[in-house]
């Protein structure tokens, strides 16, 4: 073999050693197992690759017909208070399978609880989000959820986790963050952050802070187009880089940056932009672990260049491994992006001790994962029963609504309770409470929802209908999607007879939905609105915020409703 042969073999895999790809179907594919052979150094797994588990299920009898909600089909029995669905053994099969072919693969999943799952994508996560868990303000109680989490995705054989969120919620409009966020303070937001962190790495998993340098000041969905955050450097060093500094700080082995323009700091996309990712993130801010890029199939920057010419430049930039959310059939769109990282080495244009340096932080971290197989079975036989749901609880906040638009509520707010076991009260926050039986027999819920971003994929969590359904049979659910429905809603709260319980997402996001809501308060005063997502003004009768639509937080809304205990 000539000296130019080996120096071109070598060459392959360090650029294969950076690439992330994600890849169809529940057993490994040929090409898939062939490019590990040739130096792949990791795999991303989506919902689409998880065999899920069979959790133990919760009394659904009010759900005998398999219909779940009036309106479409019901998802199927999910966890109950607090216990993990998660993976099943398929999962853990498939991983073992590309372990066989190579031991130091890196296996990556975007596993954040709440709205954001892969593992339990089929029955929605069982442990509240990001806000919820800002909300109960307890680090103690993140750092468990964390540790749970983890132990979840290490019994999948996972190596790195792509969370958690660490961006600021600046806008309440954002389209992509949201609940996903814990908070709008920089403050707040650092200490939960750095508490998952820790959480989710003492069971021996790797954390990954994202999405740098902060997505939270924005109003554009970066799956769709490039979003832009305007702010002068001063409120960007006050507000969004605090929580990566205390995630640094907390020892995060990765940190994912964000398909987003910050023009305060260059006129590039951050995923491209070396003054980003090398001058901020590295020197300025001292980070010595693994940048993965977020999916580079994302509109904000595939717009701008193929796919091949992304990676390149993200590489020059500082990043260490390329997130590939979709490949080919067989393989071969890897392979290019493989030849369009060694064809800008051999231009010039990439540098082949850059490209070493991201090929080494990818085998540090697959060494690091290696030395942590004691904590990862120290955490399998840590199970925290209840906690879920427990902490789902504690991120409940109710307020007095106007009845409608014509005046306040007469019965006030509910008596305030004693947070779930192990939650502290929030300070600053609208009362707590647990339990005080606001329905008594069951209700109709209506449902106003919107399309999800793509960053939630395809996750169907039990719906708020459906968990009131487990307590009070007979209770059924209409869904309203748009403004169009309005006759049909207004036919629909006819009955006058039975509860009415207004369920919607992000109504602040959502003129239609505000809209839709206030006609059916005119019709219905005595409803009870339940909002799910980022909370707004408070309307009907009374206004319960959980903070998040995980099958965990629809539990804790439902039991809070209908009086029940944990």
């Amino acid at each position: 073999m000539t000296a130019g042969r080996a120096r071109g073999d070598g060459l392959d895999r360090l650029a294969m050693a950076v690439l992330q790809p994600g890849f169809d179907g529940t057993e490994p594919p040929d090409w898939l197992l062939r490019a590990l052979a040739d130096g792949l150094g990791g795999v991303v797994l989506f919902a689409r690759n998880v065999t899920s588990a069979a959790p133990r299920t919760a009394d659904r009898s009010g759900d005998r017909d398999g219909t779940g909600a009036a309106g479409g089909p019901s998802p199927g029995p999910g966890p109950v208070d607090g216990a993990v669905g998660g993976a099943g053994d398929g999962t853990s099969a498939l991983v073992a399978a590309l372990r066989r072919e190579r031991p130091d693969v890196v296996v990556a999943v975007d596993e954040e609880g709440g709205s954001v799952t892969r593992l339990e994508a089929a029955t929605g996560s069982s442990w509240p989000g990001n806000l919820a868990l800002g909300v109960a303000d307890d680090e103690s109680l993140t750092r468990r959820v964390g540790r749970q989490i983890g132990r979840m995705v290490a019994a999948a054989g996972v190596t790195l986790d792509y969370a958690p969120v660490v961006d600021v919620n600046a806008d309440p409009r954002n389209p992509v963050i949201g609940v996903r966020s814990f908070g709008s303070d920089p403050e707040a937001v650092g200490r939960h952050g750095a508490a998952w962190i820790e959480g989710l790495q003492s069971a021996g998993v790797a954390a990954c802070a994202k999405h740098f340098p902060g997505h939270g000041d924005t109003v554009t969905d970066s799956h769709l187009a490039l979003p832009a955050v305007r702010a002068a450097r001063e409120v960007i060093e006050r507000r969004d880089l605090p929580p990566f500094r205390a995630a640094i700080a907390a020892g995060v082995r990765a940190v994912m940056c964000g398909h987003l323009l910050v023009p305060a700091v260059d006129a590039l996309p951050a995923t491209l932009s070396r003054a980003v990712l090398t001058g901020l993130l590295r020197e300025e801010m001292g980070f010595g672990g693994l940048v993965v890029t977020d999916a580079i199939e994302m509109r904000a920057v595939a717009a701008l260049h193929d796919p091949g010419e992304i990676a390149v430049r993200a590489l020059a930039a500082g990043a260490d491994a390329i997130c590939v959310g979709v490949s080919s059939a067989r393989g071969e769109s890897v392979y290019a992006l493989r030849d369009a990282i060694t064809a800008a080495v051999r231009e010039g244009r990439l540098k082949e001790d850059r490209l070493a340096e991201a090929a080494g932080r990818v085998r540090d971290l697959a060494a690091w994962y290696d030395a942590r197989a004691g904590d990862r079975a120290a955490a399998a036989g840590d199970a925290d029963e209840g906690l879920g749901l427990a902490a789902a609880t504690a991120a409940l906040r109710v307020t007095p609504g106007p009845t409608g638009p014509t005046g306040p509520s007469a019965t006030g707010p509910a008596t305030p309770a004693a947070p779930a076991e192990g939650a502290a009260r929030a300070t600053g926050a609208t009362e707590e409470a647990v339990g005080p039986g606001v329905l008594t027999r069951a209700p109709l819920v209506v449902s106003m929802t919107a399309r999800p971003s793509q960053a939630v994929g395809r996750v169907t969590p039990l719906t708020l209908g459906q968990a009131l359904a487990e307590i009070l049979p007979g209770t059924t659910t209409a869904e309203v999607n748009d403004e169009d429905d309005v006759p049909g809603l207004l036919a629909t709260l006819g009955d006058t007879g039975r509860p009415l319980v207004i369920a919607v997402h992000d109504a602040v996001r959502h003129a239609w939905m505000r809209r839709l809501l206030e006609e059916a308060l005119r019709a219905r005063p005595d409803a009870v609105v339940v909002e799910t997502g980022v909370p707004g003004t408070p309307a009907g009768r009374l206004y319960l915020a959980t903070h998040g639509n995980s099958t965990a937080s629809a539990r804790a809304a439902a039991r809070w409703l209908a009086g029940r205990s944990q």
